[in-house]
Parts: structure tokens; sequence; C-alpha cells
């Protein structure tokens, strides 16, 4: 049968080499399920709709503040060794549209810890929706995939092996989804030391959450306790911070809102 080759675009590139990367990466799932009725109440009331995406992540980011193990990586240049990052640079996979073709990029937001949710919420619309062309974010993607795979392959290696680089390159955990769609990824691939993955949210506000992990940075009790304190801060902070901007936005309905 005769077919048609078909270039690899600059966004496939990009995935070929983030796949790459991931590979010598020895990477393993722990999931716990959690019960999220009340935080999910607490969201459909918001007069934002605050993603599940932003509030994941600022929880992560805040267990993270916590638990040094989440902000550290494998690095291999000069030596192998373990870096330790001081604070949390978070890395969201995003599905976009461009030149007819859908694909995976992904923004940085820096400090997650230390930003309300409403804006995280601004930041991960605009990833979004923004034109990639006007996206800071997104247009570093579609660069580094037109180099040349010699030139690629090089800042690839420095990226992740150079301590103080590697965050400013990929971050410091991920966070890809798609319970959007209705589906869910059992082992997210990634180069990162961590990347936050959960399935669809049921009715009842159960769902199944899962961190894939560098095993070389730290072990899978370290991973379970992040988990269970993840579920502390999405009862906790992240509850009274849903509720109480609710309230404010009842006080001031003239505050301009955010639809996602």
């Amino acid at each position: 049968m005769r077919g048609k080759p078909i270039p690899l675009s600059p966004m496939r590139r990009f995935t070929c080499d983030l796949l790459r990367a991931a590979r010598a990466v020895p990477t393993v799932p722990v999931q716990r399920r959690m019960h999220l009725a009340k935080l999910a109440a607490a969201r459909a009331a918001h007069p934002q709709r605050i993603p599940w995406v932003a509030i994941f992540t600022k929880a992560l980011a805040k267990v993270a503040a916590e638990m040094p193990q989440l902000r550290r990586a494998y690095v291999k240049f000069p030596w192998p060794h373990l870096y330790e990052f001081p604070e949390s640079v978070a890395s969201i996979a995003i599905e976009r549209e461009y030149a007819g073709e859908h694909a995976v990029l992904y923004g940085r937001i820096k400090a997650p810890a230390h930003r309300p949710l409403t804006e995280l919420a601004q930041i991960i619309r605009d990833l979004q929706q923004v034109p990639v062309e006007q996206s800071k974010a997104l247009r570093r993607v579609l660069w580094l995939g037109r180099l040349p795979w010699p030139l690629r392959r090089l800042l690839w290696w420095l990226g992740l092996n150079i301590g103080r680089q590697r965050a400013n390159f990929l971050g410091t955990f991920g966070v890809s989804v798609y319970s959007g769609l209705g589906a869910e990824s059992l082992h997210p691939i990634s180069p990162l030391t961590t990347t936050l993955n959960y399935g669809v949210i049921a009715a009842d506000g159960a769902v199944d959450v899962r961190l894939c992990y560098d095993h070389r940075v730290m072990d899978g009790a370290n991973v379970a306790r992040a988990l269970e304190r993840t579920e502390v801060e999405l009862h906790g902070e992240l509850l009274a911070e849903l509720r109480s901007t609710s309230r404010q936005n009842q006080v001031k309905p003239s505050a301009q809102t955010l639809s996602i």
C-alpha cells in the first residue's frame, strides 16, 4: 500500500525529544483515592469556576514547600548528584491547535504556591486561549522544535543536567491531565522528578490522584506521604480560599469574573 511521508512538525519534534529524555528516567506511579466532595461544591459555587488543574497545582506546590524531596532533581553535570530548588516551578501540559495540528505544549508557572487561585486560573486560561505567536511560553516550545537535532539534543542535555538551569528549562514538577475528556493516563511519561495526574472526578467527589516520581530522587513512602499531604491541603487552605473568594465576589457583584 502506497502512502505518503509526513514531515515532523516542530511540536512533534519537541514531543519526541521530551520522550527521549523521559526514557532515561526510572519513574514509578503512586496512586491515592481522594474524596473531594466539599471542594467540588465550593468550586461549583465559585463565580469563576477555578479549573481543577489550578487547584491541584497549588496544592502540590504547597506540599513541596514543606517537603524538599519534591523540589529536588537528579542531574549529571559535573557529576551525578541531587539538586534542590528553593521553590517550585509547575510545568502544565496544554493541548493547542497550531497550523492545523493538535499538539501538547508546556507552560511554566513560577512559585504557584504563593499565587491566588484566580491568578493561576488566568495564567492557565492564557496558555489555553492566547494565540501561540503571542505566548512566550508556547513560542519557546516551537523555537526549540525548529532547531536542528544535534543542537536540540545538546540543549536538552544541558537543560536537564545543569542544576540551576533545570527549573528554568522544564520546571520542578509537571501536571498532565485529560480527565475533562472522560479519560485518564495511568503512567504519564516525563523527565521531571514528579508528575501529577488525576482521573475523572465522580459525582460524590471521589477521584484517583497519581504522582509519578523519579525513583533516583526519592522513595515511594515519601510520595505516599506527599499525596496524603496534598489531600490535606485541598481540604484545608485551598477549600478556605475558594470559599473566601466566593464570599468576596458576593459582596462585590460588579467584580470582573473569569470564565473557563
